[in-house]
């Protein structure tokens, strides 16, 4: 998070209020004619006109260079516009002083950002303080957000050199929140730790704004991060321009060109299983062999194939043994959790060298496996349902012309 240049004496009475002990409630964002141009070459951003849903999560995705950096950043007025409007719950970013419109917006950036020299705590408290909020007020908030961004009380001592990398991404998403802002705008946030760390920050992020509700726009170049975290998806095209705008699920499904169909990648009809619910593939029987096991069991037998799928005491999966009794356990692939899309019932049971997905409930343990011919069974069934409710939708619907944003 960038620290803003003020004074003790700043302004704030313009900026659009945040409690930080309260819900701010959300705000709606728009973009109208917004131009950003520098000194040489083509716009920066051309023409940009958006309308970013109140508690809503919008991602800006596309490759670099195409502005969507920059269109973030106008919204705090770190970049200023060089034409057109950009409204925050109907008031205008240009009319109130940049200052007070910073503080009253959490900010998170991709390497976090925090002051070397400062404690954990201290950090999370940047924004409160040059609010002017008590300092025992503000620690105790700071201490409340570390417990909501997943962290210990006792990491508040710590200094940001004494985090890993995902650590510090958490701190930096408690500092945006501390004053409870109505809009928070992450720009690359989660780019710069490993796939793991990564996946365990969307997931955070994804649960703290079901709680929440936040104005959030956030920035990414990976369109599988756009699709997971974004309720609605800007791609943005070379020159500034958004080439399309709409649900992740649209995006995947009917990409309005092909710039947009080759951004998100062949493998869309992959990706675009992840909206459809995996509840109707069968979960049958696993074939368990509880370590020490010297023989398959019941299940085994009745699967035919000679797999066992080992658990340890409390029924979680530990690998697949293959036929003979001397094989080695072989890691199991991925794991479908009750709930979990046809995307994941299909990598599961892909992924698998028995080429039977794991199935496991919320505690890990096992519930029985799925197969792969069902899956895809399911997947089709899935397909034909989905494509008849559109040619039912389509022969009601009168169409609406589209603008070049990719939007009615």
């Amino acid at each position: 998070m960038v620290v803003p240049d003020v004074s003790p004496t700043a302004d704030t009475s313009t900026a659009p209020a945040a409690q930080p002990n309260g819900r701010a409630g959300s705000a709606a964002i728009e973009f109208t004619n917004v131009v950003k141009s520098y000194q040489a070459g083509q716009p920066a951003v051309g023409n940009l006109n958006l309308n970013i849903d109140a508690g809503k999560i919008t991602v800006f995705v596309g490759p670099s260079g195409c502005g969507k950096t920059t269109s973030l950043r106008m919204i705090n007025r770190m970049v200023e516009p060089t034409s057109g409007t950009i409204t925050v719950g109907g008031r205008d970013v240009s009319s109130i002083a940049a200052p007070a419109l910073r503080r009253s917006m959490g900010y998170v950036m991709q390497s976090a950002g925090l002051l070397p020299h400062r404690t954990v705590v201290d950090n999370i408290t940047t924004v409160l303080r040059l609010n002017r909020v008590p300092r025992a007020r503000a620690r105790a908030r700071a201490a409340e957000l570390l417990d909501t961004v997943g962290l210990s009380a006792a990491m508040g001592r710590r200094y940001p050199n004494q985090l890993s990398g995902g650590q510090q991404q958490r701190v930096g998403v408690a500092r945006a929140l501390a004053a409870d802002p109505p809009v928070l705008l992450m720009d690359e946030p989660f780019s710069a730790v490993d796939p793991v760390v990564r996946a365990e920050l969307q997931q955070e992020l994804l649960r703290l704004q079901r709680d929440l509700a936040k104005t959030i726009v956030f920035v990414t170049h990976d369109i599988d991060e756009a699709t997971l975290l974004g309720d609605k998806v800007a791609v943005f095209a070379t020159g500034g321009r958004v080439a399309q705008y709409a649900a992740p699920e649209e995006i995947l499904r009917a990409p309005v060109d092909d710039f947009v169909a080759a951004f998100v990648g062949r493998d869309r009809g992959f990706r675009h299983l992840s909206f459809h619910a995996g509840t109707g593939v069968a979960v049958h029987a696993a074939p368990l062999a509880p370590m020490g096991a010297a023989a398959p069991d019941e299940g085994a037998a009745a699967a035919g194939s000679g797999w066992r799928l080992a658990v340890d005491a409390g029924n979680r999966p530990l690998g697949w043994l293959p036929p003979g009794s001397a094989a080695p356990l072989l890691p199991g692939g991925s794991l479908f959790h009750a709930g979990d899309s046809l995307r994941n019932a299909l990598d599961a049971a892909l992924s698998s060298p028995s080429g039977l997905g794991v199935a496991v409930d919320d505690d890990g343990m096992v519930t029985g496996v799925v197969r792969a011919p069902e899956v895809l069974a399911a997947i089709d069934a899935a397909r034909i349902s989905f494509n008849a409710a559109n040619t039912a939708t389509a022969a009601t619907t009168t169409p609406t012309a589209t603008s070049a944003e990719g939007r009615p």
